[in-house]
């Protein structure tokens, strides 16, 4: 069911025993990384965010190729205003749709170490079919916009 192209687990830290010795929590340099101390370093993990999915997600890279190609029939096709928000709204509702959905899976397989488990495939087909429900919107959206004008085009 998961849609990612690579696993790595150089993402993974694993203390030892050793490492809480006395009751302290271990200082590395890596965990200050996770802290969000401003609104600077709380951007710069969104945008990790987006480039980590458009990078591993097979999916992802396919919706920002469709949303690329619908934006330049707007262009050619020269829609109005409202027609470019429901087109934008439509683009921004796939794209972060897919970004939770990328998000729950990555989630579920750590929490199933990668086993199967029915409520992890059912919260996976879940966000997988929130990801398919407003796509259909979007498809409606584009026909709407985009059937009239290429049959005008062919038949006017």
């Amino acid at each position: 069911m998961a849609s990612h192209d690579k696993h790595d687990d150089d993402d993974v830290k694993i203390f030892q025993k050793k490492d809480f010795d006395k009751g302290k929590t271990p200082e590395k340099k890596e965990g200050a990384r996770w802290k969000n101390s401003n609104v600077w370093s709380s951007l710069e993990f969104a945008l990790s965010g987006i480039v980590t999915a458009f990078q591993r997600e097979r999916n992802m890279r396919k919706h920002a190729l469709t949303s690329l190609i619908v934006v330049v029939f707007g262009l050619i096709f020269k829609i109005s205003e409202i027609e470019w928000l429901f087109l934008l709204l439509s683009v921004f509702l796939v794209i972060t749709a897919e970004l939770f959905n990328s998000a729950i899976e990555n989630v579920v397989d750590l929490a199933s170490d990668y086993n199967f488990h029915m409520r992890a495939k059912r919260a996976k087909d879940m966000a997988a079919g929130a990801v398919l429900f407003i796509s259909g919107f979007a498809l409606i959206v584009g026909l709407i916009i985009f059937l009239p004008k290429i049959w005008s085009l062919i038949f006017g």
